[in-house]
């Protein structure tokens, strides 16, 4: 089995990285969702499309795609062995990746607040939370590539 994900090795990481870009593009739209639907009246048509919008991207994109993510990346440092843990950077990597993981499930309960119409926060504070996503994965990102520790 070691030898086959070997050799497949850069097919995990391809389908990690579409998995990492289609989850975050869900955490960067369905905040911005928020922002305009804390804005309309409970109850109207539109109110009622922003629902419908933000289950199919959680169920549909979002939640897929952080299974993929968490998934392959675990296949990855399975392959890599004990020598990539060896960095601090693979460390605060993941626990920046927890913390989207955490950012994901926050945004899934006040997504059911909108869907019971029970949601009692401003479109300002969405427009906050719209920015974690962006600034973990820059974290993230730098993380993984400069590898700066």
């Amino acid at each position: 089995m070691g030898e086959f994900l070997l050799d497949h090795y850069l097919w995990i990481k391809a389908f990690h990285l579409i998995a990492v870009m289609s989850w975050m593009a869900g955490l960067l739209y369905l905040p911005r969702l928020f922002v305009y639907h804390a804005d309309v009246a409970v109850g109207s048509a539109q109110s009622e499309l922003f629902k419908t919008m933000e289950y199919r991207l959680l169920k549909y994109i979002m939640n897929p795609a952080m299974i993929i993510t968490w998934f392959s990346g675990i296949v990855m440092l399975s392959i890599n062995g004990p020598a990539i843990m060896q960095g601090g950077w693979i460390h605060a990597k993941l626990l920046l990746v927890l913390v989207l993981s955490v950012v994901h499930i926050m945004f899934g309960a006040w997504r059911k607040k909108f869907a019971n119409d029970t949601n009692t926060h401003s479109s300002k504070f969405f427009r906050y939370w719209n920015e974690a996503p962006t600034v973990l994965m820059v974290v993230i990102v730098i993380l993984a590539v400069v590898k700066p520790f």
